[in-house]
């Protein structure tokens, strides 16, 4: 489903304006995904900063890390930033662009704290978007593990609704390598991945201002997001993949240790555990987003909390139905019509 251009304006509408929006991720501020979701939100009317780290950082989760040096010593991914230069700056083309030498929970509060007030004017933000990343990040394993959810669950810790999103599509490029169409005649992956990622927030915005506004998300809440891998490069087969509600657990993969007797090395390999796969919180009913990526053509979405706790004597607390926020964007499946693993 698209979003039409009436429905787009009337959301701007019911907000009085545009809304301020923060994209961040861990792949680097000069990636391709990045700079695409950057201009599709500013073509939707939305004031859009973007504050990200200077190199890669995947792999980094949660963790706060702030540089020591005053000055890269090396230089930024891709030569956009040079060795020397300081460790936290604007892009020379846009001064909503901003780079920072740290991961990408620190770079939210970077953004936060110190980027958006001395900058920008704005004490806070109406939604964090941290992604497009370079690869999935499926099940709840990869969502500690990935810097893109890291930035993700620190903006919702910080009281702002966000969303992480992760495209399967793992070759990271430069925004300079962007195409404006493939060989075949399609849009660049990070264009499509983009706009898929644009349309999914516009619809969150859409519905909450049907409603009268407010909060896009509640206190707490957050949404992670996958999308398949965009086929644009060589076919037509997967470039308007639908969105699936789904679940973090089910079919979900933890990593396992394997040693190498040649090398004397270890590396890893994907491993379906029980530990990981309980359904405790929620409605089981849904099916695992592992399970439908795995399907196909198909984008998942998964609502989260960053209430930890466990529930005492098996009782649960009725909470807000968020997904009914992005409805009719997003679709219901059933666990029946996937091969889905349920442990415990």
């Amino acid at each position: 489903m698209r979003i039409s251009t009436g429905t787009v304006l009337a959301s701007l509408l019911a907000f009085g304006q545009g809304l301020n929006i923060l994209i961040t991720n861990d792949d680097g501020f000069g990636t391709g995904n990045i700079r695409e979701l950057y201009k599709a939100m500013k073509e939707l009317g939305h004031n859009v900063y973007i504050v990200a780290s200077v190199t890669n950082q995947s792999g980094t989760g949660g963790t706060v890390k702030y540089t020591k040096m005053k000055e890269l010593t090396e230089n930024g991914d891709f030569g956009l930033v040079k060795k020397g230069a300081p460790s936290i700056g604007p892009d020379p083309m846009d001064s909503n662009i901003w780079y920072y030498n740290g991961t990408p929970s620190a770079c939210v509060q970077v953004a936060l704290d110190y980027v958006l007030p001395r900058h920008a004017g704005l004490s806070t933000v109406d939604l964090v978007l941290s992604g497009p990343n370079y690869g999935s990040n499926l099940g709840a394993f990869m969502f500690t593990l990935a810097g893109t959810l890291g930035a993700t669950y620190t903006a919702v810790e910080r009281g702002i609704p966000a969303i992480g999103i992760s495209a399967a599509n793992h070759e990271v490029t430069s925004y300079k390598s962007v195409n404006r169409t493939t060989a075949i005649g399609l849009r660049d992956p990070a264009t499509i991945t983009a706009q898929l990622t644009a349309n999914l927030a516009q619809q969150l915005i859409h519905n909450v201002a049907a409603r009268g506004g407010g909060r896009l998300l509640p206190l707490g809440y957050g949404l992670h997001v996958n999308i398949p891998y965009i086929t644009s490069f060589t076919s037509a087969d997967c470039v308007d993949p639908r969105f699936v509600h789904t679940r973090l657990t089910g079919s979900a993969l933890v990593n396992k240790a394997v040693f190498n007797e040649r090398t004397g090395l270890f590396t890893w390999t994907g491993h379906v555990d029980p530990g990981l796969n309980q359904c405790i919180h929620g409605d089981c009913s849904f099916p695992g987003e592992t399970a439908v990526l795995n399907k196909g053509c198909q984008s998942s979405v998964t609502p989260f909390t960053v209430d930890y706790d466990a529930p005492i004597g098996g009782e649960k607390k009725p909470g807000p139905d968020v997904r009914k926020l992005l409805n009719p964007l997003v679709h219901y499946e059933h666990i029946d019509n996937l091969s889905e693993v349920w442990m415990g």
